[in-house]
């Protein structure tokens, strides 16, 4: 099945009151497990990741063309600056588009901003636009504008580039290389947190305690984690 509602949650149980484990953005495949009443249980194709969600009518076959390359992407019912409708699509949805009319695109009942948008096998450096999600909020099981995990910070921009990345952070020290010195793009590892190098001195993480994204002097992070939760740095990668 694909997803075709900008954000759909995966909980670890087939509850409102469970906690949230990751999300689904537009355009993403899964397969269902099991149907149970109002419930899903569905295991993502990018990720392999399993959890609950809540029953809707998702689609069965979709052409993908393009994807989301801004942080939030406004959409449109007609292809027109006035036709603006609240909905959003977050980085890394994945569209099938129809047809192009001056700065639209259109897929499936929506238009959307052509500078917005690049071809599917569009790639790039790894995080050379990772800045972009300074200061949103922190979400645990997040992977959007409206907030984001740590973990989730460094697989979006993996899965925009068409490459694989784990979905945790335990399972993503195991699939990276090692790394001895620390670099841009190196990404450090704790235990359950992690975080992306923008230089030998800054970094980037959706950090927990500050409830946002920041950016951080190295030194002064690893101190702060080692000072308030007693974690030193565990793997350079």
């Amino acid at each position: 099945m694909i997803n075709n509602y900008p954000i759909v949650n995966i909980y670890e149980k087939n509850s409102l009151n469970s906690k949230l484990s990751s999300q689904l953005i537009y355009g993403e495949k899964f397969k269902i497990l099991k149907k149970k009443k109002d419930w899903l249980k569905i295991r993502t194709s990018y990720d392999k990741y399993t959890g609950f969600i809540k029953k809707r009518k998702f689609l069965e076959r979709v052409k993908i063309t393009h994807k989301v390359s801004s942080l939030s992407a406004k959409l449109y019912s007609k292809p027109y600056e006035k036709f603006l409708i609240v909905t959003k699509l977050p980085f890394c949805s994945k569209i099938s588009v129809t047809k192009i009319k001056g700065k639209f695109c259109k897929f499936d009942n929506f238009w959307i901003k052509k500078k917005d948008v690049v071809p599917i096998n569009y790639n790039q450096q790894i995080f050379k636009d990772i800045k972009m999600f300074k200061n949103i909020p922190y979400k645990w099981g997040g992977k959007t504008f409206r907030g984001i995990d740590c973990s989730a910070l460094v697989q979006i921009f993996f899965k925009f580039n068409n490459l694989y990345c784990p979905r945790d952070t335990k399972d993503q020290i195991k699939y990276f290389k090692k790394e001895k010195k620390i670099k841009k793009n190196s990404i450090v590892f704790w235990k359950g947190h992690v975080a992306i190098c923008l230089s030998k001195n800054q970094l980037i993480h959706a950090y927990g305690p500050k409830k946002k994204v920041l950016f951080m002097n190295i030194k002064k992070t690893f101190k702060l984690i080692e000072k308030t939760a007693k974690l030193k740095v565990i793997a350079i990668r």
